[in-house]
């Protein structure tokens, strides 16, 4: 398959093109700064690879969660991409969810099957959501996806917690279970992405969505004097 990937929903921006049997890869800095770098990072990988966006198969991108902002620009650019493909024929687009892509990532490079993907949701939170590697070759999930404190993360014996908010939360994200370092990395959309083909996961361009857990982050004015209004008076 010809297949083009690319993840920014965290710090670190992670693109790959597979042509055939071969993968090529780039990584760069996420962030505000992907919304710059992805389009000119994508069509040069592509040139390396000898691929033109008319030969993609599919376009396949982290659908979150993660950064609202890399979310964004994301999507925008694989529907942008899929609809220009093939002479205005479009491709498919792929959206995979993040959490799914750590766990991926931890198996491919720790060989972990029983994982609890965690990502930085930020102010004080994370996003996760345990997966299990099946015989048959899929990832199994037993229980959708939360957002939580860190102290609140319930890891059962023989799970492994990966993704990168051990790094931001220290000893208060699961502080007896093993930990390994992952990111949803393109490398990892790649793999993932024949099977959920093959299980119908692609969609037309105007259909691939984000997936927001934490739907919002900020108050309107209106809503933060509303909630001053409510809340209860000072003791004196």
């Amino acid at each position: 398959m010809n297949l083009l990937a690319f993840d920014t929903s965290t710090d670190a921006l992670s693109i790959a093109v597979q042509h055939g049997a071969r993968v090529w890869q780039h990584s760069g800095a996420g962030g505000a700064q992907a919304s710059a770098t992805l389009i000119p990072a994508i069509r040069d990988l592509l040139a390396q690879a000898g691929l033109s966006f008319d030969q993609l198969d599919a376009v396949v991108f982290g659908r979150g969660p993660g950064s609202f902002t890399g979310l964004r620009t994301a999507c925008a650019v694989a529907q942008g991409l899929a609809f220009g493909a093939r002479g205005g024929q479009g491709v498919p687009v792929l959206p995979v969810d993040t959490l799914l892509a750590v766990a991926e990532e931890a198996r491919a490079q720790h060989g972990c099957t029983r994982v609890v993907a965690t990502l930085d949701a930020r102010m004080n939170e994370v996003y996760a959501a345990p997966f299990e590697w099946q015989a048959d070759g899929r990832w199994q999930v037993p229980q959708d996806f939360q957002l939580l404190a860190p102290e609140a993360l319930a890891v059962a014996d023989g799970w492994t917690v990966a993704g990168n908010a051990r790094a931001a939360y220290g000893e208060r994200l699961a502080p007896q279970a093993p930990h390994m370092h992952a990111l949803p990395t393109a490398a990892a959309l790649l793999r993932l992405a024949p099977a959920l083909l093959a299980a119908g996961a692609g969609v037309a361009a105007d259909a691939a969505l984000p997936r927001y857990i934490r739907d919002k982050v900020a108050q309107t004015t209106a809503e933060r004097e509303a909630a001053r209004q409510a809340a209860p008076a000072p003791q004196t």
